[in-house]
């Protein structure tokens, strides 16, 4: 009978006016419960079953008694409006950062420590939030993020990582390594230290192609000194526990660094201390140029940026 209830021009007002005359057996409590008067919600009904073509109420009385297809079509107005009441709360929790998503995609150093600080810091008591955050290589993280699979990526700053791509969007930002040597050496009681001071010591550092190596050699040869090398890893984090124990120092971005803070925020055995000559290196911040981003996207990923600032203006 009702099947093609939604070819009628039926609208929420005149749903809304049957389910509560039904609910409440009269017109004038129904009034009462949507703050409108009596005529408006006969009129209303009369609107309604003119359009559907059916009495939908026997008058009798000065009272509306519902017939069967007046109980067939509270079911269906109740889905409805169950419904669009449903959507307006999500709307709602979307608009007021409390429902929704966020994807991540991120190199290894920041997605261990940082990124979850974060994002624990930004959810707090927000449950309806999820969260997905993978580790990539760079060079993933800018495909990952170029096919506009993911809200945001961290990365650093590589060769032919398609700067002049329209599918991303991309913000450098710039920073100054900092020296991690471990707490009891004598070089943690230094204000600074130089290549000079790390003349043939065991050092941690990353691949040899990458550019903070290539920048950190390059140190090391402007000040004359040997940059020995004795550990190679991926990405900074690791190399935390070799120079706790006395086996390494080495150069690191301040990200890592704040990583090293976050989970070691009392009696860490490592200290950092401004290196010279500086060593500077970049990060950059890549969202989907063609994936529109939804509000909750858009002020996590202002977050995001609000602490590679901070990071990155810490003093050295």
């Amino acid at each position: 009978m009702f099947k093609r209830l939604g070819a009628l021009p039926l609208n929420l007002t005149q749903l809304a006016a049957f389910r509560e005359v039904m609910l409440t057996g009269s017109v004038s409590a129904a009034a009462h419960n949507l703050n409108r008067t009596q005529p408006a919600i006969s009129s209303s009904i009369s609107s309604l079953e003119k359009e559907l073509g059916l009495e939908l109420f026997e008058r009798r009385s000065g009272r509306l008694h519902p017939g069967p297809e007046a109980h067939y079509l509270m079911a269906e107005a109740t889905e409805i409006l169950t419904r669009v009441d449903n959507s307006k709360r999500t709307l709602k929790n979307l608009r007021d950062l409390q429902q929704g998503t966020i994807s991540i995609v991120s190199m290894p150093g920041p997605s261990v420590f940082l990124l979850p600080d974060i994002i624990r810091h930004f959810v707090g008591l927000r449950r309806d939030i999820e969260v997905t955050l993978i580790s990539r290589s760079s060079f993933q993280v800018f495909q990952l993020t170029s096919v506009q699979q993911f809200d945001l990526g961290l990365a650093d700053v590589i060769m032919d990582d398609g700067a002049g791509s329209p599918l991303l969007h991309q913000e450098k930002y710039q920073f100054n390594c900092v020296c991690a040597v471990p707490a009891g050496s004598p070089l943690a009681a230094r204000d600074t230290i130089t290549a000079t001071c790390l003349d043939g010591m065991p050092m941690a550092a990353l691949r040899r192609a990458h550019p903070t190596n290539l920048a950190t050699r390059a140190a090391f040869n402007t000040a004359g000194a040997w940059f020995n090398q004795r550990f190679e890893m991926q990405f900074y984090i690791p190399m935390f526990m070799l120079i706790e124990h006395g086996l390494a120092c080495a150069i690191v971005d301040p990200m890592s660094a704040e990583s090293y803070r976050i989970y070691r925020p009392e009696n860490g055995g490592v200290v950092f201390k401004p290196f010279k000559p500086v060593v500077s290196g970049e990060i950059v911040l890549v969202t989907p140029a063609h994936r529109p981003a939804s509000v909750l996207a858009k002020e996590f990923t202002n977050v995001v940026r609000q602490e590679l600032t901070r990071i990155h203006a810490l003093p050295e």
